[in-house]
Order: structure tokens, then sequence, then C-alpha cells
């Protein structure tokens, strides 16, 4: 009966939908409803009109005697002005009142009854983890070579220097008063905030103690730091770089050059000395100055070098030399580490060095002829097989965060793109 009302008095749907409400009230109304109707048979339903007005409420009734009104006129009674006979009308309305709210009753325990929970769906797979089970079987080497720009965020470095990676880096200029970045293809220009300040202050203060125009500068780490997919194992957290010990020329380099330029070895074709052609009291004033900094973790140069250290600055204050450490290859550069920064909690911190200078019997180690003999890789080696699982879990998320392009300097690099 609810469902034929409308098509044949032209009430409206929203109408309709005010009187429906609450099933609950009204089917403890049915219980009085049945009583009352069982006591009082008189024409006058005002006491049966105010139940139904407390379960349903005033203005749903209201409707439903509009609606009656409309029934009234299609059955041709008109709208009289009429007094009396317009509440004879609506007291018998009234009564119609009842039927309709009965039956509205009855509707609703049916639908309670029948009705089927809507099922709800489950929210979609969460899209960075769809983006991490395709990533988990590539190189991570691949994956963070492939981002051109660093993350957004604040800057921090995350890991350790071989696994790791770099949040919010910035790009370190190619060319400044007193350096030039080589190999600028690379895109290794980028790292931690400290590092690039580091740099911008190391530059000048290295050509003073050496008499050159600057410093030239090799590989620091990606935009987002990671593993590198050729050249080294570590420089994956923006606290890396590799300094050349050949000196800045005294013109501003261009590109073929800056790819193509070979960096001078210091360290003679025996593997045991420095070459005394190359090498000079610039060289050790070079290192120096970069190991007194107190920034600075580890300054790695390659074992003859570290021998000459030794035995120049061997009755000298050599405080600083505990940090100068011995590696496999690093005869054309120095590699400069820095510690942790303080904004970086999730940054591990390398092991301080052993005691002493480091120039006791422990360096013998690195001239036996079978280290010599080692075939060391072009570049030192690299990352390239590790794999996203190997690094912190909040690589994930540096790794697909948007780009920030306000980290990027504006360069000869970018310009020549």
């Amino acid at each position: 009966m609810a469902e034929a009302i409308p098509a044949a008095t032209g009430i409206g749907a929203r109408q309709m939908a005010e009187i429906g409400g609450r099933p609950v009230e009204i089917a403890v109304f049915a219980v009085i409803l049945g009583i009352v109707i069982g006591r009082h048979r008189s024409r006058d339903h005002s006491l049966l009109y105010d139940l139904i007005a407390w379960p349903i409420g005033n203005s749903k009734i209201r409707t439903i005697e509009s609606l009656c009104v409309r029934l009234v006129e299609l059955q041709g009674n008109g709208c009289s002005t009429n007094t009396n006979k317009t509440r004879n009308t609506l007291n018998g309305m009234r009564s119609l009142i009842v039927v309709t709210a009965f039956s509205m009753l009855v509707s609703c325990v049916a639908e309670a009854k029948s009705a089927v929970p809507t099922p709800v769906p489950l929210p979609r797979n969460n899209p960075l983890k769809n983006i991490e089970q395709e990533q988990i079987s590539k190189p991570a080497s691949l994956l963070f070579s492939e981002k051109k720009l660093p993350s957004l965020g604040r800057a921090m470095a995350i890991g350790y220097y071989p696994r790791g990676c770099l949040q919010g880096g910035i790009e370190l200029p190619t060319t400044g008063p007193t350096w030039q970045v080589m190999r600028l293809s690379r895109n290794r220009n980028w790292g931690h905030p400290d590092l690039v300040k580091f740099l911008e202050r190391f530059a000048p203060l290295a050509a003073e103690a050496t008499g050159r125009k600057g410093i030239l500068i090799g590989d620091m780490a990606q935009p987002r730091g990671g593993p590198l997919p050729f050249g080294h194992k570590s420089h994956q957290t923006g606290l890396d770089v590799d300094i050349w010990f050949m000196p800045m020329p005294d013109r501003v380099l261009n590109k073929e050059e800056r790819e193509g330029i070979i960096a001078s070895n210091l360290v003679a074709e025996d593997g045991k000395h420095v070459d005394d052609k190359i090498w000079g009291p610039a060289d050790v004033a070079f290192i120096r100055t970069v190991a007194v900094q107190p920034e600075v973790e580890r300054v790695l140069v390659n074992a003859a070098i570290k021998k000459e250290l030794c035995r120049v600055e061997g009755e000298n204050d050599s405080s600083w030399m505990s940090k100068v450490r011995p590696r496999y290859g690093h005869a054309d550069h120095m590699h400069i580490r820095l510690k942790c920064p303080v904004d970086s909690p999730d940054c591990r911190a390398q092991p301080p060095v052993p005691g002493g200078d480091g120039c006791d019997k422990s360096l013998d180690h690195w001239f036996a002829d079978w280290i010599l003999r080692l075939k060391i890789p072009e570049f030192g080696g690299s990352s390239a097989g590790l794999k996203l699982k190997d690094l912190p879990p909040a690589c994930v998320a540096v790794l697909n965060a948007p780009p920030n392009t306000a980290g990027s300097a504006t360069d000869e690099r970018s310009e020549s793109k």
C-alpha cells in the first residue's frame, strides 16, 4: 500500500521518505495501537492521532495528512471551506493515517527480516605495497640510479655507509669558486646538506693550504643515495665523497674534459711507495687539512700514501693521522667520510678508529706480495648485488617518495641537457 500511494497521489518520493524512520518505536506503538483500537471505535480518533504523532513525529504526520487530503481531492470531494465538513473529512483521514502507519509497520518488519547486509568492499591494496612487490626482484642499485631527483622530506642519512640511503638530499653545484665536479654524467654530486656545506667550506681551505686553484670532486652520492650500479660499495648515505689528488686547473673544464680526464696516480708501479715525480709537500698538506676537520670520520688513501705520511709526519703532532686509513685502490683520490649528522637518528655510526696513528706493524699487512697481486676492480667494487630488502625499511619510502625539485642546483650540467 505504501508503494502505491505515491503513484496514485503524485506525492514525491522525498515526501514519502520523510514518513519512514524509527521502526523500533513504531513496533512499540503497534502494541499500544492494538489495545486502543479494541476500546475506542468512535469516529473521533484524536487519541489515536496523538499516539501516532508520538513515535512517528508531528512533521511526518503532517506529511501524511497532506497525502490524505490529496486522496480526498482525487475522490472528488475537493477542498471545502466548510469548517464542519473539513473537520469531518480530517477525522476520516485520521483513520486512514492509522491504517497507513500500521501498513508501514508491517512493511518495516518484513524488510528487517529479509534484509541482507550489504557487503562493504575491502580497501584497495596499498599502492606502495604493490610497488614494493614489483621492486623486490630488481637490484637496489638499478632502482636508486633511476631516480634523477632527491626525495621530499627532511634531510636524513639513513642506515650504514655501505647499506643505506639519503632522504632530502641536495645537489652540490658543479662549479664553484674553488671546486669543479667531475664525471657529470653519473649524477652523483648529491649529498646530505652537511656534506655539501663541508665541501663548500673545505675547498677554499684546501686551496689556501696547498697553493692551488682548488679541488676536483669525484663521486658523492646519487640523488636518493642507495647502492650504486658501479664504482663503490659505500657512498649510499650522502656522507662520502671522493676528492682527486690532481689539482684543479685555472680554468673551467668543459663537459668532455670532465668526462675524459684521467686522475693522477700518486703511487709507484711497485705499489709500495709514492711516485716521487708527482708526490710533494702539497699532497701532505692537502690530506692534513681534511683530516683535522672535526666532522670528518675517516680519510681513506692507498697504503703507500699512508706509509709516506707516517714517514713525513712521524715526529710531528699526528693526532689527525689516526683518521687516515689504508685501503685498496685510492691511489688517485682520497675518500672522505663524515660522521653521522645529529639530525639523522637512523644513521649508523662507524666504529671508532683504533688507538694510535696507524703507523705500527698493522700497516705491513698491506704490502704483502699476495695483497699487491690482487686485482682490484677499476672502481673499487660495487654494491650492485644488494636488493631492497637488504636496506633499512625507511629506504623503501625514500625510493618511492615524490621528487623534490627544490634540492637541485642550477649548473652547467642541467643547462646542457
